[in-house]
């Protein structure tokens, strides 16, 4: 019998869907709002996020996260599947995601699950258990997964997965997660129930002392053994690419490398412009254990997951970039700016590689004030700083902390109702054309998906502080907004943003950044003068040294292996000056950097070199 034979579901693997846990008595899904009509996003994606549960018995600590995207182009619909979600994502334009419930599915939610298509249906693996069967459908709206029953056994457990189809439509199982084996691949059998073929072949491990960005820790400053995971395949021409997650999930620096083969099973040769994927600067950090997806124009995008980590280390959401590859081979992804707004896959571009927006952030550390008393009550957190594995906690929930471009840091209100505000003086008069509201979870008491979580609020703006004009009305919203983006439909003058508070499901109001977006009215900043690199002893490091500049917010470096092909990028606030500790020893490499403000981004330096 074929594996396209199947039989029914496995009891205790995949379940009907029910109302969740803890969701009100009768309660039904509530009424959709109408499609965004966007042109732009911004990171983090605004997807309802499921608040996790399968920690719940053991310390009680409710948060958001969505990890380990894996996403998947089928009849040009794109399904996103993402970790302990109790179902997954659809959208036809990566900008309006709905959530599915699908009719069958895990009992505890898909954990890292792998995801691809074949023979007309959307294959998955995601077994919490590390022990399941590839489940498969045709009807990814409906969601009516069947089961052959044959279990994957791998010696380990199959963790991470990722299931990869050839175009001779042979299918590969990829998987690891440990900060001691290496990424595993083996051949399945598509026509007998996906079972292995063969033996299991180890294909590469980490090699922290040769490349520094696969160091564990904050800017890779921990002695702990870095974390492999999330393998994915992509192939282009006839080279087949790796993609890999490292060092650790809840670090600033948790990105994706790269090795290639002319074969799905190697041998596997290391990527010299490593890393593809690295985002350790600006409002969320962290571009790791991604997947990488080519949208209807052709163009690829790559989706990763960053970092949170205050209600626990595993508090992670997901970011969507440009990605591609050279005409050389060289894959790209462009985190530059990722965190700021930048155009959808149906906006046309130049470059696809360039799709920053140049909306520039106009709120950064301005004058912000409220009506509302400072919250004095403790977290409540699953803390493991002490142990090496996460950072520190941000102590204090004054209002400053609503604009300093921290996601680990947050406001608090002491109150929840329609007469809270928050107003952020410009302190000029600028051009506003977006908007990003960031809730946050503090001592958050939900748990799964209730179907009543929303947000509603207003948005005003003034150009003297006394005469205001509403420009975004989401007092009647019923959609879960927890990034919530606004995109204005036409650029709006003013000084002073005001942020008024209706409605929200927790119970207290928290925001970790009140974000204003768009262009102020004089000029950009200066080039940086002075622009030094001086390679260390220890070669993974790099010491990047420039002139503050009058006027600037930050700084941006570039750097990568060619003159021309500066793929890699960090941003940073305020004070110039940058250790790069992400290089490989046997790599020289070419550095640029350039300044922005709320007025524009500076030309960029001359390029450097270090040998």
């Amino acid at each position: 019998m074929k594996a396209s034979s199947y039989l029914p579901l496995l009891t205790g693997v995949l379940f009907a869907a029910c109302t969740p846990v803890g969701a009100p008595a009768g309660d039904t899904a509530a009424p959709q709002e109408k499609s965004k009509n966007y042109r732009t996003y911004c990171n983090p994606l605004d997807i309802d996020y499921t608040y996790m549960s399968h920690y719940r018995a053991e310390n009680n600590v409710s948060y958001r996260s969505g990890a380990d995207p894996a996403i998947v182009n089928f009849n040009g619909r794109f399904y996103m599947f993402v970790t302990r979600s109790h179902g997954y994502w659809a959208s036809d334009d990566m900008s309006n995601w709905t959530f599915i419930r699908p009719q069958s599915w895990y009992f505890n939610g898909c954990n890292a699950p792998a995801a691809a298509v074949r023979d007309g249906k959307v294959i998955v693996l995601g077994d919490p258990s590390g022990r399941g069967a590839v489940i498969e459908t045709d009807n990814p709206e409906v969601g009516d997964w069947t089961t052959n029953f044959a279990v994957i056994n791998m010696p380990n457990g199959v963790q991470d997965p990722n299931l990869f189809v050839d175009d001779d439509g042979k299918v590969y199982l990829y998987e690891e997660s440990s900060n001691k084996w290496p990424i595993h691949g083996i051949e399945l059998d598509a026509e007998n129930y996906y079972v292995p073929v063969g033996e299991q072949t180890d294909l590469f491990n980490l090699d922290p002392e040769h490349h520094g960005w696969e160091r564990f820790g904050q800017d890779h400053r921990s002695d702990i053994g870095p974390f492999i995971e999330g393998p994915w395949m992509m192939k282009h021409g006839d080279t087949y690419y790796l993609e890999y997650g490292a060092p650790g999930t809840q670090w600033n620096v948790y990105a994706d490398g790269v090795y290639t083969a002319k074969h799905p099973l190697g041998p596997f040769e290391y990527a010299p412009y490593n890393p593809i994927s690295y985002k350790p600067g600006g409002f969320l950090k962290g571009s790791g254990h991604g997947s990488t997806v080519r949208d209807n124009n052709g163009n690829y995008w790559h989706y990763a997951t960053m970092a949170i980590s205050v209600n626990f280390k595993f508090e992670r959401r997901i970011g969507m970039y440009p990605a591609g590859f050279e005409d050389n081979g060289q894959m790209y992804v462009n985190t530059a700016y990722g965190d700021y707004p930048h155009y959808l896959p149906d906006t046309e571009v130049e470059d696809h590689k360039e799709r920053f927006t140049g909306w520039m952030l106009l709120s950064y550390d301005k004058p912000v004030r409220t009506n509302s008393s400072l919250v004095d009550q403790e977290i409540n957190v699953v803390d493991e700083s002490e142990e090496g594995y996460m950072q520190e906690q941000i102590r204090g929930f004054e209002v400053e902390k609503i604009n300093d471009e921290e996601i680990r840091s947050y406001w608090v209100s002491e109150a929840n109702n329609d007469s809270i505000y928050v107003e952020v003086d410009l302190e000029k008069v600028m051009d506003v054309r977006a908007l990003q509201i960031n809730f946050q979870d503090y001592r958050s008491e939900i748990f799964g998906r209730p179907d009543t979580l929303r947000q509603q609020f207003l948005i005003r703006a003034s150009t003297d502080g006394e005469n205001w004009e509403t420009i975004v009305d989401y007092s009647d919203n019923t959609r879960d907004m927890p990034h919530a983006y606004l995109e204005l439909e036409e650029s709006v003058a003013a000084r002073y943003i005001r942020y008024d508070h209706i409605y929200c499901t927790n119970k207290f109001l928290s925001i970790s950044e009140f974000r204003v977006f768009g262009q102020g009215r004089e000029a950009a900043p200066a080039t940086p003068a002075n622009f030094t690199a001086q390679r260390q002893e220890d070669r993974r490091n790099t010491d990047l040294s420039w002139d503050p500049v009058p006027g600037a917010t930050g700084y941006v470096i570039y750097w990568g292996i060619r003159e021309d092909q500066l793929n890699l990028s960090a941003l940073m606030y305020d004070k110039p000056n940058y250790e790069l500790r992400a290089l490989n020893t046997d790599q020289g490499y070419y550095y640029r950097v350039e300044a922005f403000s709320e007025n524009g981004i500076s030309e960029r330096s001359a390029v450097l070199f270090t040998e």
